[in-house]
């Protein structure tokens, strides 16, 4: 029977008077509140005092975040420094995802609603901070038009409104509605940061425990009454399109109520789960492959070999690198660098539920890092106005930079499966982890030439710099994060020239976490290491000589360099490497030790870490992303590919065979952070970059084998 003739029951997402379906409301002892949210429109239940800040009558203050929270901390961040100018108790704080609006929640950053880049904090603190202090000031001035006071002889502290003349005293709950009615004043005096009571403290996260105790809702938790799961069968070839399908013994299946053919390959829709799995594994399709990319992994970087001849992107060239590489008495060192895919593999996979309304809304579920642009796709593909769609934005289990991409493809074919079972009933859009794994969306394959020079005193005079990749903003000029990492390198070498060649690949990428610094820090950091032990030097003091204009990288080389005792010999049997990294306004350095493990494998025991991050609003989450980039960049050097076999198809499915770092791998982490004054800048990702070349370095002075292509259990270290 078709999905369109069947009539359907939508379950109510909501819980309590005026809340907006679908958001979860984050903090302590808010765990029960299954998909409770901060209201848009709820007067009475929760005063609205500005786009993020929302208070209750029993004084809880909601603060709407414009950035996904995906583990990697924005919710106890931007609630922290909302609290900090509110002068709140942080016992009353909470927080809910906001909903999908580019212009009154745009990033700042990108000029629309989005998450990544590691720009969260970096973004929102000054306007979180005059969220704050605006609220504050409109909860003053209904208080002292209410006692007949002064705004100014007002004090505010840990959530209590005070005027020790008369004796008053109030929560925020008491002035709320009142206040709500205040001009917002049009300029507010924020905190000097010695005042700080909350920021640059420890703190909880908010999202811990309901993420400990198994009562967060992500969206594979969302669920309707009678809700059709929808699984898509694409093709195992990128580019590749539907010629004709047997849906014969899918639909044969129990369970099993529909399947349609839709732009992105054939969905199956079933009851159940395990129905839909058994039903797309039965279809039987031809597909066409006149457009696909049909090359494996290896004739792409002999194909990538051959570009280096045509002409290049300059994004770098100082000084005359040809005349340093042939000068008298140079000695001279090359090298090639070869990167592979690399999926994003987060936890839950992407997923989707949608929820039609009967006056043709459709409300969606999801963990969006671009919630507008999300709602824009719906809307197209489902041929409806955009004022009808609702994106409630949940928790999201990972994402590394996968749920952020171009025009939402994701979203579209969601959508598309949507649109085809009618819109009569709820549908949840699934994809399985061999999906994802297989699905594209990939870092890009690069492909590193490299050569140094080094005169008769030592000194690195040349460096000569080619990268071939796909350009992941799909531009047809330089895509800086191509080259970002090494045409912007602070070392002090008189001649450098970095090129680049982008071919075009049939195979969809993306930015993976720390985007093109992911292999650029690998390439440089490695190659510097290099030059500097031909030169016979240090490889700390080295990199010092050569940043001596470069205050804040010198500052956590020489942190990292303290509390990793370098200089002193490691244990028998282990060696130590060192990098440097700065990505997005981030500096960090990072010190791996490391000794010859099973298998003849790298083992890394530990690794000490320093990170300048400017203020840092809440230590404990920039010690947690430093460790999570940590063991993310580890298990990718060392495991890692996503390789095309003959004919194109992807070689690996799962974390059987693209597996990520085990508990037993991880290495104890020691992280210091750099005391600054400096603006807030990210640490989602910055902890990445430095980690594979330090291993790498350590790997070279263990064994005397340079690490040249990756992941390491590969077998081709060179």
């Amino acid at each position: 029977m078709g999905i369109q003739n069947i009539r359907p029951t939508r379950r109510a997402f909501l819980a309590g008077s005026g809340l907006v379906i679908g958001l979860t409301l984050v903090g302590r002892q808010a765990g029960a509140a299954l998909l409770k949210g901060a209201p848009q429109d709820a007067p009475g239940e929760q005063a609205k005092l500005n786009a993020f800040v929302r208070v209750a009558p029993d004084g809880t203050v909601t603060v709407l975040s414009k950035h996904l929270e995906m583990g990697q901390g924005p919710y106890t961040g931007l609630t922290t420094i909302v609290a900090e100018e509110l002068d709140a108790d942080w016992s009353q704080m909470r927080v809910a995802a906001a909903p999908a609006d580019d212009d009154l929640y745009k990033n700042l950053a990108f000029g629309l609603q989005g998450t990544g880049g590691s720009t969260s904090i970096a973004n929102s603190y000054e306007q979180l901070r005059k969220a704050g202090a605006t609220a504050k000031a409109m909860l003053v001035a209904a208080a002292a038009d209410a006692w007949g006071v002064p705004a100014g002889e007002i004090t505010v502290s840990a959530g209590r409104i005070r005027h020790e003349g008369k004796g008053k005293e109030a929560g925020f709950g008491e002035f709320a509605d009142k206040a709500a009615t205040m001009d917002a004043p049009a300029e507010v005096k924020l905190k000097d940061p010695k005042d700080f009571v909350l920021i640059g403290k420890d703190r909880h996260k908010l999202d811990t425990d309901e993420k400990t105790n198994g009562k967060a809702v992500f969206t594979l938790d969302v669920m309707a009454d009678d809700m059709l799961i929808a699984m898509v069968a694409h093709s195992p070839h990128f580019g590749a399109t539907v010629k004709g399908f047997d849906d014969g013994e899918a639909r044969r299946i129990k369970g099993v109520v529909d399947v349609k053919q839709v732009p992105q390959g054939v969905a199956v829709y079933a009851e159940n789960t395990f129905a839909a799995l058994k039903g797309r594994a039965a279809l039987r399709i031809d597909w066409d492959l006149s457009k696909a990319e049909t090359r494996s992994s290896q004739r792409i970087y002999d194909d990538y070999r051959a570009e280096m001849k045509a002409d290049p992107f300059e994004a770098a060239n100082r000084g005359d690198v040809g005349a340093a590489m042939s000068a008298d008495g140079i000695t001279s060192m090359d090298a090639e660098m070869v990167f592979p895919f690399l999926a994003h593999a987060p936890m839950e996979p992407l997923d989707a539920v949608f929820v039609p309304a009967e006056d043709g809304s459709i409300d969606c579920y999801n963990g969006s890092q671009f919630p507008g642009q999300d709602k824009a796709a719906i809307a197209e593909i489902c041929g409806v106005d955009p004022s009808k769609v609702r994106i409630n934005v949940q928790l999201a289990g990972g994402s590394f930079g996968r749920r952020a991409q171009f025009g939402s493809p994701y979203m579209r074919e969601a959508a598309a499966v949507f649109k085809a079972s009618g819109m009569k009933r709820p549908v949840k859009h699934m994809w399985t982890r061999e999906d994802d794994i297989r699905g594209g969306f990939y870092r890009p394959i690069y492909l590193h030439s490299i050569k140094g020079a080094i005169d008769r005193d030592g000194n690195i005079t040349g460096w000569d710099h080619t990268i071939v990749g796909q350009s992941i903003m799909h531009k047809d000029e330089l895509d800086d994060t191509t080259v970002e990492g090494t045409a912007d390198m602070p070392y002090q070498i008189p001649n450098l020239r970095v090129l680049a060649h982008q071919p075009k690949l049939g195979v969809p990428v993306l930015w993976w976490r720390s985007v093109g610094h992911t292999h650029t820090a690998f390439a440089v950091e490695t190659f510097l290491d290099r030059l500097l032990e031909r030169a016979g030097k240090d490889a700390v003091e080295g990199r010092l000589a050569l940043l001596k204009d470069s205050p804040r990288h010198t500052g956590v080389l020489k942190k990292v360099a303290e509390i990793s005792g370098w200089g002193s010999p490691p244990p028998e049997g282990r060696q130590r490497g060192v990098a440097v990294h700065k990505s997005f306004n981030t500096y960090v350095a990072e010190v791996a030790e490391v000794s010859i493990g099973d298998g003849g494998m790298p083992k890394v025991h530990k690794v000490w870490c320093a990170v300048d991050c400017g203020v840092a609003v809440n230590p404990n989450i920039i010690h947690a992303q430093m460790e999570g980039g940590i063991g993310y960049g580890l298990g990718a050097i060392l495991f890692d590919a996503i390789d095309l076999g003959d004919g194109g198809a992807v070689v690996q499915s799962n974390f059987d065979d693209y597996r990520s770092l085990r508990i037993n791998e991880m290495p104890d982490v020691e992280v210091a952070i750099i005391p600054s004054s400096e603006a807030p800048t990210g640490v989602g990702e910055p902890g990445v970059p430095p980690i594979g070349p330090a291993v790498a370095n350590a790997w070279r002075r263990l064994t005397g084998q340079p690490v040249q292509r990756l992941p390491m259990t590969n077998g081709l270290l060179s």
